[in-house]
C-alpha cells in the first residue's frame, strides 16, 4: 500500500473520530440541557412555583442560547476560537452545580442561564468542526452531529426518572461529572480543530463566498419559510418536553416516572429520525424531507390528546421519528443557500430553535395557568399544520443549481 493511500486512510479515521467526538459532546450537552424541563414537576413541588414561573425558567435557558449562538457563530466565522469548546462545557458544569443547590426561583434562573451559555458555545463551534471533518459529506456529518444531541435529549427523561426523582435537586450533582468528562473530550477536539481551522477556514471562505450569488430578496423569502418551520417544530417540542408530563399525570393519574416513558419514546424515536433524515434527503431531496418532517407530524399530534397512556407511547414515538428528521436537513439547506457562513447559519438556526422554544414555554405556561393543561396540549397539536408552508420552498435543484432568475 502506498504512503499516500495510508496517509489518506489515517486522515479519514482521524476525522471520523473527531466527528464522533463532537457528536458525543453534543450528546452530553443536550442531556444536561434537556434534563432541566424533564424535572419541572420537582421544581414546582419543592419551590411552589406557578406554571408561568416554570415557563420563565425554560425561557431563560433557551433565550440565553438563542441570543448568543448567532453572535458566536458570526464572530468565529471570521476568527475561529477552538478553546471555546471546553469553555462552554465549563459553563454547563457551573449551571448543573447551581441547580443542585438553588434555594430560590432567581437562583434557578441564573443556573439555567449558565447552561444556556454552555449550549450557545457548543452548537455553532461543534457544527463547524463537523463541517470541517466531513467536507464532502456534509449532510451526513450534520446528521451524525445532530444524532448526538437527540440521543442526549432521549436519555434525559430516563436520567430524570432514575437519578433526580429519587434524590431531588441534589441529583444534579451527578451531572457535574458528565460536564467534567465533556470538558476533557472537548479539549481533545479543540486541539485537532486548532490545527485545521486556520488554513481550511481561509480556503473555504474564499471559495464559498465567490459562490454566494442569490438575490437578497430570494434569501429572505427562503429563510422566512425555514424560520416558520423552526417555530412550528420547536414550540411544539417545548410543549411536549416541558409540559406533556403535567398533562399525562393530570389526565391518567399516573406518576412522573411513568409519564417520562412517553417523553423518552418521543426523544428516542427523534434520535432515529435525525439519523435517517440525512440519507432520506440525499435520496428524495432536502425540500421534500423538510415539509414532510413538519406536516407529516400533524396527524399524530392531533391524535395524541385522545389516546390512552399506552397509546401515547406509540404516538409519541411516531411524532419524534417524523418531526426530528428535518432539523439537520434544514441546517444544511440553509448553509447551501448561504455558503461561507457555516457558523453563522448554525448559530442562527440553533439560536432560533432555543429562542422559539423558550418563548413558547412562557406562552404555554400562561395558557396552562389560565385555561388548563389539557386545553394547552390540544391547541399546540395544530402547530405542525404550518408545514404546509414548506411546500413553497424552492427545490434542491434551485438551491444547488442557482438558476439565473434567482441570482443577483
Amino acid at each position: 500500500m502506498s504512503k499516500t493511500v495510508m496517509a489518506g486512510n489515517t486522515t479519514e479515521k482521524t476525522t471520523l473520530v473527531v466527528l464522533l467526538g463532537v457528536s458525543f459532546a453534543h450528546l452530553l450537552n443536550d442531556a444536561m440541557q434537556s434534563v432541566v424541563p424533564a424535572v419541572f414537576p420537582i421544581f414546582q413541588q419543592q419551590m411552589q412555583l406557578s406554571y408561568a414561573e416554570i415557563g420563565w425558567v425554560a425561557f431563560t435557558l433557551n433565550i440565553t442560547a438563542s441570543i448568543l449562538q448567532p453572535i458566536i457563530g458570526f464572530y468565529t466565522d471570521r476568527k475561529p476560537l477552538p478553546l471555546l469548546l471546553p469553555l462552554g462545557m465549563g459553563f454547563s458544569l457551573l449551571g448543573m452545580a447551581g441547580l443542585a443547590w438553588s434555594p430560590s426561583f432567581w437562583c434557578l434562573l441564573i443556573s439555567a442561564a449558565l447552561i444556556g451559555i454552555g449550549s450557545s458555545v457548543l452548537h455553532p463551534e461543534s457544527s463547524r468542526v463537523a463541517h470541517l471533518a466531513m467536507k464532502r459529506r456534509r449532510g451526513l456529518a450534520q446528521s451524525v452531529f445532530q444524532v448526538g444531541g437527540n440521543t442526549g435529549q432521549a436519555f434525559a427523561p430516563l436520567m430524570a426518572a432514575f437519578i433526580i426523582v429519587p434524590q431531588g435537586q441534589a441529583g444534579f450533582l451527578w451531572f457535574t461529572i458528565i460536564a467534567g468528562f465533556g470538558i476533557a473530550l472537548q479539549l481533545g477536539v479543540s486541539r485537532w480543530y486548532s490545527q485545521q481551522s486556520r488554513p481550511l477556514h481561509a480556503a473555504a471562505q474564499a471559495v464559498d463566498r465567490a459562490k454566494s450569488s442569490f438575490r437578497k430578496s430570494f434569501i429572505v423569502y427562503v429563510l422566512g419559510i425555514l424560520i416558520l418551520m423552526l417555530f412550528s417544530k420547536f414550540v411544539y417540542l417545548a410543549s411536549m418536553t416541558g409540559y406533556y408530563a403535567f398533562y399525562f399525570m393530570d389526565k391518567y393519574h399516573l406518576p412522573l416516572s411513568t409519564a417520562q416513558i412517553s417523553i423518552f419514546a418521543l426523544q428516542f424515536a427523534g434520535m432515529v429520525g435525525t439519523f435517517l433524515g440525512g440519507p432520506l434527503a440525499d435520496r428524495f431531496g432536502r425540500q421534500k424531507v423538510v415539509w414532510f418532517s413538519i406536516l407529516g407530524t400533524s396527524p399524530f399530534s392531533l391524535l395524541l390528546p385522545y389516546v390512552g397512556p399506552a397509546g401515547s407511547v406509540v404516538v409519541c414515538a411516531a411524532i419524534g421519528l417524523i418531526l426530528m428528521s428535518g432539523f439537520s436537513v434544514i441546517i444544511v439547506y440553509a448553509q447551501e443557500l448561504l455558503p461561507g457562513h457555516v457558523g453563522t447559519v448554525a448559530g442562527l438556526f440553533f439560536g432560533l430553535a432555543f429562542g422559539m422554544g423558550g418563548l413558547g414555554s412562557v406562552m404555554m405556561g400562561w395558557l396552562m395557568d389560565t385555561h388548563g393543561v389539557e386545553r394547552m396540549i390540544q391547541a399546540c397539536a395544530f402547530l405542525p399544520l404550518l408545514g404546509l408552508f414548506a411546500l413553497l420552498l424552492p427545490s434542491d435543484r434551485v438551491i444547488m443549481g442557482k438558476p439565473k432568475s434567482f441570482v443577483a
